[in-house]
């Protein structure tokens, strides 16, 4: 294996993914991603995305978008078959993740202490809307349901107006990144202890957990942090500015940056007031600063602004649709966008790696698999002859398109 073709550090892993929808595939994606072997099992049916349109060469851009490089095997768990072959894949497995409600695995009779008892060093990732444990344990969860509950949905929107649901979904998506980082490291404490570890990972947690700095204020004063549209509770001034032609973005996020700030805007004198000299004291006289940002910016268009603040050493970037966010250079220049072929939908662009090893280039991103597209291969693996596969594709209990 040469440099060109490291598949990453995480070679060698395989990665058992019951997972469907979004937080679960991310999950396995990043660690697909550093180089693990992902075998996603899915029901005869596939996972739920396989059919959220719109569709490419028959393929759902969400599928794609959250499943790539991983092998694909249809395997009915309904069926005693079924449940076998899933209990000899994880005997041979190093991590397994899953997404459903809590004991449904139990009553598969896959449940985690049956299947680490025969795997002692099986890691054992179970990623749920609110966790194993508590009052809502057994409650249906959704993104917008986990951004309510958490207090993330009543902080996002501009203020005086209904809140927001974020645009990303903060919420599924903090299941992902939580579920990777926690299976890295009771990896690393597998090399220590030579044991395997039960994971609990929770929607609910994982989103709360980002309240940061917001939990802190609501603890310290006792009251609900509103919502500031793009402003920012403590900075100021941190917002989108009307330009002539769209938003500028302007945040002044250390004193000494004032006055050069309000060099490069125009308003010189506006930096050498001293009721605006401390970021305490603009955020005192932030209905004042604001309204007066805006009426000299919206003189002047966005790519004006983006000269003459560079000029001046004081960041001020345009708001980019995700078309042009994914067309900027710099995407391209940090490997941010992948080409890779799809056996249906021919050649597609994904979105890259968000981690990177400096001097170790990585082998190239594959795409999504169709449905059971890998499923036989996998099975052979396991030792079933063609006889056997034949038997249990005639009672469907493995599958694929």
């Amino acid at each position: 294996m040469t440099e060109a073709t490291w598949p990453g550090p995480l070679a060698g892993l395989r990665v058992l993914d019951l997972t469907r929808v979004l937080a679960g595939p991310l999950a396995t994606q990043f660690l697909g991603d550093l180089g693990a072997e992902i075998i996603k099992v899915e029901p005869p049916a596939g996972d739920e995305t396989r059919n959220f349109a719109p569709f490419v060469g028959g393929e759902s851009h969400y599928f794609v978008g959250l499943n790539r490089g991983k092998q694909s095997l249809v395997l009915d768990l309904r069926q005693e078959e079924g449940v076998a072959i899933l209990r000899r894949l994880a005997a041979r497995a190093d991590v397994l993740v899953e997404n459903f409600r809590p004991g449904v695995m139990e009553r598969l009779g896959l449940g985690a202490a049956s299947l680490m008892e025969a795997n002692q060093r099986l890691i054992y990732c179970a990623i749920s809307g609110f966790g194993q444990t508590g009052p809502l344990r057994d409650k249906p969860s959704f993104d917008i349901v986990t951004q309510a509950l958490t207090g993330v949905l009543s902080v996002n929107g501009k203020e005086g107006a209904a809140p927001v649901k974020l645009g990303l979904p903060v919420g599924d998506m903090s299941g992902g990144i939580f579920g990777a980082i926690a299976i890295l490291s009771a990896l690393h404490e597998r090399h220590a202890t030579g044991r395997g570890r039960l994971i609990d990972i929770s929607l609910y947690d994982g989103t709360m957990s980002l309240l940061g700095y917001l939990a802190q204020l609501a603890m310290l004063t006792g009251k609900d942090p509103a919502p500031m549209g793009s402003r920012h509770p403590s900075v100021v001034p941190y917002d989108g500015f009307p330009a002539r032609d769209g938003t500028i973005i302007i945040a002044c996020l250390a004193d000494r940056f004032w006055p050069r700030l309000c060099d490069a805007l125009g308003c010189p004198e506006m930096g050498a007031d001293p009721r605006y000299a401390t970021m305490a004291l603009r955020r005192e006289h932030r209905a004042e600063i604001e309204p007066r940002i805006a009426a000299i910016t919206v003189t002047r268009t966005v790519a004006e602004w983006e000269e003459r603040l560079a000029e001046h050493r004081r960041m001020g970037h345009v708001v980019l649709g995700v078309t042009s966010a994914l067309n900027h250079p710099h995407a391209a220049a940090r490997g941010m966008l992948a080409e890779v072929r799809h056996p249906t939908a021919g050649m597609l662009r994904l979105l890259g790696r968000p981690v990177k090893f400096p001097g170790a280039e990585q082998a190239p991103l594959q795409a999504s698999p169709l449905l059971g597209e890998h499923g036989e291969e996998v099975l052979r693996e396991l030792g079933l002859g063609e006889e056997e596969l034949a038997g249990l594709r005639a009672k469907r209990v493995i599958g694929g398109r």
